[in-house]
């Protein structure tokens, strides 16, 4: 029994999920399970109406999501070599941190016990600094270094070295030349020469054109930079990689204090999305009581609008235990307990309530039975499941749970299932646990109002309209309204004179108001059944003929032998010298009957199937064999 998804809890848990911003926070909120120790609920109440107070005057908290930051640390542990970009990571999750320490220390001037989690964030200026400084764009920055500043200024200068040389040869010979741009292949500086002046040009051929006609060609003057440029490259590297190596050391030795760092975020990431659902769902802080009593007040349904949804008034606790809820179909019945126990589940999960106010006792389980539970493919009918899952309710039922079910005793006989709906009532009753069920037996209405613990219910019905107001009025009991819901949805009067005799008697007739003109059921039109067409005289076709039958074939008149009988297309197949042949049965008159040819059951294979075929057959009767029997013509 899936009680959250039964309740839509799931759908709450799928919005609140949406408000949080680390995966883990993520994880929580799906794994969150009701608290049943008091002083632990009360922390977790405090802390989502702190983070509410603290979004209400300082705004969102600036976190973000850590994930990569907890693959870059596991790099880092490993004593591996992080990249520019991974160093970045964790840059901009110390940037968050510090941000994140200044919008709590602002919220210390409220005396707000939630600001004090900034004493527990280390921000490690002196890391964050240090990576800001060296890293930039994605890679180690000119300036990271001295060493690394003149080896990229050296670089940068034989660059330009090269390129001018190249430009001079260009310029020097532009009769030779394909073009009248330097170009870079293969990471060399080339001029583009014409294939047949290439010994024009003195120099290292590097690349050729798709068509062959130019040749890219390195200039002796040029090349003798390139050794000097590949030189300082490597000596660039070797101090890019020293810094990031340094850097990685550094982070290496702040893990311990970046590992607590993250589960903090993560904690303060799931508190504030307990405040920002609250502030999304327009909730209050609930009062929770271990006195058994539930008092709601204007509660809504967190799922809907809350400019459309009608606010609801409830009580239970002191000497009732249990309420009978009745009403129309489409009343909110449903609605209504599910309102209920879906606040108080968000109570004991320690967020906030769509009520304006709220007294919500602690209960040690949530029990249900809604809708329908049919399960076909453990063929379990809608009657079975219910019973099974309402037995299962009752079995962990105690004095601390708290239990709704409805449409009691539903999907059986309406007799037999009031009897069981009062079973039912009474056993919950027995448990001592707070319970709300919706029903439509009177019967069960009348034994709520005369049994101690318990009290009727009814939701309120616009019997003009045909609309509920979805009002719950406690201590009264409802009625089904199916007349009057009937009456002006048009059925006929006849017809409901027909009902209200079969339910009350012929007498309650004389009393019910008619609405409107009388109606009457019009027939509308439907597809028509279209039959097969049957093939005349087909029985007598299949009778006329039978195999070994010798006949005779029009118009040449020879004699053959019935092997197959007449198909449904009139044709049978008949044995002639050397072959068999299809023909119409108007072809064919019957010269000799088969039973005054042949003994009773005579083997027809002898005639109409070859000797090596017969032999095929006969070999599968006694063994497995690879043969195929061909059909023979």
């Amino acid at each position: 029994m899936n009680i959250e998804k039964q309740i839509e809890f799931d759908k709450v848990k799928e919005i609140w999920a949406g408000l949080a911003v680390t995966d883990h926070a993520r994880k929580m909120i799906k794994d969150t399970t009701i608290s049943v120790s008091e002083t632990e609920l009360m922390c977790k109440i405090k802390d989502t109406t702190d983070a509410r107070f603290l979004l209400e005057k300082l705004g969102t908290p600036p976190l973000q999501n850590i994930t990569e930051m907890k693959d870059v640390l596991t790099i880092a542990e490993k004593g591996d070599c992080l990249t520019p970009y991974q160093l970045e990571r964790v840059s901009s999750v110390l940037v968050a941190i510090k941000r994140l320490k200044d919008y709590l220390i602002r919220g210390k001037i409220y005396q707000n016990s939630l600001a004090y989690y900034e004493e527990n964030l280390d921000g490690v200026d002196d890391l964050r600094k240090e990576i800001t400084d060296k890293i930039r764009n994605g890679i180690v920055d000119d300036y990271a270094s001295k060493e690394l500043e003149q080896t990229r200024r050296q670089i940068a200068k034989c660059e330009e070295l090269m390129k001018q040389k190249a430009e001079q040869v260009l310029r020097a010979g532009k009769e030779y030349m394909a073009d009248n741009y330097c170009t870079f292949r293969n990471g060399r500086i080339c001029v583009p020469v014409k294939k047949d002046c290439k010994f024009k040009v003195q120099g290292s051929v590097i690349d050729k054109s798709a068509s062959g006609s130019t040749l890219f060609i390195e200039p002796v003057s040029v090349s003798k930079y390139y050794e000097e440029l590949q030189l300082l490259k490597i000596s660039e590297e070797n101090e890019v990689y020293r810094i990031l190596y340094e850097l990685s050391a550094g982070v290496m030795a702040y893990i311990p204090a970046l590992n607590d760092d993250i589960v903090m975020l993560e904690k303060l990431d799931y508190i504030f999305s307990k405040g920002k659902l609250s502030i999304d769902m327009d909730g209050s802080e609930p009062v929770i009581n271990t006195q058994r009593r539930i008092k709601l007040k204007s509660a809504r349904h967190p799922l809907m609008n809350i400019n459309e949804a009608v606010p609801l008034q409830f009580e239970i606790g002191e000497d009732i235990r249990g309420i009978v809820i009745t009403g129309p179909n489409t009343g909110g019945k449903t609605v209504a307990i599910k309102t209920v126990m879906l606040n108080c589940i968000m109570a004991q999960c320690g967020l906030h309530v769509t009520c304006e106010s709220a007294d919500i006792c602690m209960n040690s389980e949530y029990l249900c039975d809604i809708g329908d539970g049919q399960n076909l493919s453990e063929n379990l009918s809608t009657f079975s499941a219910h019973i099974t899952n309402v037995l299962d309710v009752l079995s962990k039922a105690d004095k601390d749970s708290f239990v709704i079910m409805d449409e009691l005793g539903s999907g059986t006989d309406p007799t037999e299932g009031m009897g069981i709906a009062i079973a039912i009532l009474e056993e919950l009753k027995k448990s001592g646990a707070i319970f709300l069920v919706t029903t439509h037996y009177p019967e069960v209405k009348e034994y709520a109002s005369k049994t101690e613990g318990l009290i009727n219910a009814r939701m309120t019905f616009d019997k003009e309209t045909l609309r509920p107001t979805y009002q719950m009025i406690i201590g009264q009991a409802g009625e089904s309204c199916a007349f009057y819901i009937a009456d002006r949805l048009g059925m006929p009067h006849e017809m409901l004179k027909v009902a209200i005799d079969a339910a009350y008697g012929k007498d309650a007739i004389k009393d019910y108001k008619f609405h409107g003109t009388d109606n009457i059921i019009v027939k509308k039109k439907t597809a028509k059944i279209s039959t097969a067409k049957k093939i005349t005289g087909k029985n007598e076709l299949v009778g006329k003929f039978k195999i070994g039958d010798s006949v005779m074939i029009y118009p040449d008149k020879k004699i053959g032998i019935v092997c197959s009988l007449v198909n449904e297309k009139g044709v049978l197949r008949v044995q002639l010298q050397n072959k068999k042949i299809w023909i119409n049965h108007k072809r064919v008159k019957l010269h000799v009957a088969a039973k005054e040819l042949y003994p009773e059951d005579y083997d027809f294979s002898i005639i109409f199937e070859s000797v090596e075929n017969r032999k095929k057959h006969h070999d599968m009767q006694r063994k497995f064999t690879d043969d195929i029997i061909e059909n023979e013509e």
